[in-house]
């Protein structure tokens, strides 16, 4: 008898997790476990159902789906994780590769695109949506990843990223400690490293700088 796969889909906007669970329904082998709208609850539903597979959005509330990949295969090392996006840009590729995606599939392609990329990631074979250079496909296989850049960004902990999110986003300090499960104060301290960091001195200009990193979308 085939196997049946256990799959979950983490994206923010509901008309899309409904199309793909339409979709991934139709295949007798696909069985949608479960679903979440934010990088938070995708890591709190993969720990509870331990799926095969997480189809998983890069750009979600409260935490990113980058951030939410390295917790996820830390917590389910044997589920397979494949990256459904609208970014092309290298640095996506390496930073969702680096936090243990398994694929990496642009929200253009196809339905047939879609199963190639699933086989593919279940059978433990990396993916890698044509759309994204061959060149910097090769690289990355021959561990020629490129230097990082020296900004402030990038200075920042993965800690300091979450919480310039969520501060772009418009939580408070006490929404943001009980998000990461962490006190206020922690969260403050966070809160004003990041801030520091990157040289911004209120709410509105960290929203409007996450903005320009693509980190959200108004």
């Amino acid at each position: 008898m085939p196997r049946t796969y256990r799959l979950v889909i983490a994206e923010d906007h509901r008309i899309l997790r409904e199309g793909l669970r339409s979709l991934l329904s139709s295949h007798a082998e696909y069985k949608i476990a479960g679903e979440a709208e934010n990088g938070l609850e995708a890591i709190k539903t993969a720990a509870r159902l331990l799926p095969d597979l997480m189809l998983i959005d890069l750009s979600m509330p409260k935490m990113d789906g980058l951030d939410a990949i390295a917790e996820i295969k830390s917590i389910c090392p044997d589920t397979k994780i494949l990256v459904l996006t609208v970014h092309k840009a290298e640095e996506y590729v390496f930073e969702a590769l680096k936090s243990g995606a398994d694929g990496y599939l642009l929200k253009d392609a196809t339905h047939a695109e879609l199963q190639i990329a699933l086989e593919n990631v279940l059978a433990g074979r990396p993916y890698i949506s044509p759309g994204i250079s061959e060149t910097l496909v090769n690289g990355y296989l021959k561990g020629k990843t490129p230097a990082p850049a020296q900004s402030a960004f990038d200075r920042l902990t993965r800690r300091e990223r979450q919480i310039l999110k969520l501060v772009a986003e418009g939580h408070k300090n006490k929404d943001i400690a009980d998000y990461l499960c962490i006190s206020i104060k922690t969260a403050e301290k966070h809160r004003a490293n990041m801030m520091k960091k990157l040289n911004l001195h209120n709410a509105s200009a960290v929203t409007a700088f996450a903005m320009e990193k693509g980190l959200i979308t108004m």
